[in-house]
């Protein structure tokens, strides 16, 4: 599998915000995307997830454009946001429930991706009322719910405490393993080790940069976060 964005471009009023940004993903890999707070990471993800529309550019997997085929966009990529978009007076059943039949919900908890992230601990709890690791998760399992091949994380472990941060970034691990291909917008050097390529984007622009210097990057030069 080999996901290859093109010339992305995206302007926001008189901000050009996104200038030709590219780079390559291969299954089995994670890459990730560094740059200053603002610099348009998070655009460039909501754009992948089809959020967005871009001003510019193409997102093909395997050779098949994916902007210009929505369904097939929604199908094979998964979108985890900053925050946690869920409803927070419902339990995690019943978020859970707004993205899988029963059936395929109940099979998931038994031996799927739910599984794997132990959603099954807080089923009945309410949303609003879970841990940030709990809520991460969730949010995590309604992405996957129609078993995409690429999943896209905006700084997914932000402010969780060193166990849920651990178990988010095992199953982000073991998602690659399997074969599919993660993009990873983030500041940490944990996220940064699952990592097989690296991008810094800066002034609207993605280049390639070397995973060792990315403790470098964020201590202080200037071009992390």
């Amino acid at each position: 599998m080999q996901l290859e964005i093109r010339d992305i471009g995206k302007r926001f009023g008189k901000k050009q915000v996104l200038r030709g940004a590219s780079f390559l993903a291969e299954g089995g890999a994670a890459v990730g995307l560094v740059g200053e707070n603002g610099s348009g990471k998070s655009t460039l993800l909501r754009i992948l997830a089809g959020v967005l529309r871009p001003d510019a550019g193409s997102f093909r997997l395997d050779g098949r454009e994916l902007f210009s085929a929505r369904g097939e966009l929604s199908r094979q990529v998964a979108y985890v946001p900053q925050g946690t978009p869920l409803a927070g007076e419902l339990s995690a059943y019943d978020n859970l429930r707004l993205w899988y039949d029963r059936a395929a919900l109940e099979q998931s908890l038994k031996n799927g991706v739910l599984a794997e992230l132990g959603v099954g601990e807080f089923l009945r709890t309410r949303a609003d009322r879970l841990s940030g690791g709990m809520k991460k998760r969730l949010v995590i399992g309604c992405a996957m719910a129609r078993s995409p091949r690429i999943l896209l994380l905006d700084e997914p472990t932000s402010a969780l405490d060193p166990a849920a941060k651990a178990r988010v970034l095992e199953y982000v691990r073991r998602f690659c393993l399997e074969g599919g291909a993660a993009v990873i917008a983030t500041h940490d050097p944990e996220e940064l080790a699952l990592c097989r390529e690296g991008y810094l984007l800066r002034d609207g622009r993605l280049r390639p940069y070397d995973l060792r210097d990315g403790l470098k990057v964020l201590a202080g030069t200037g071009r992390g976060g």
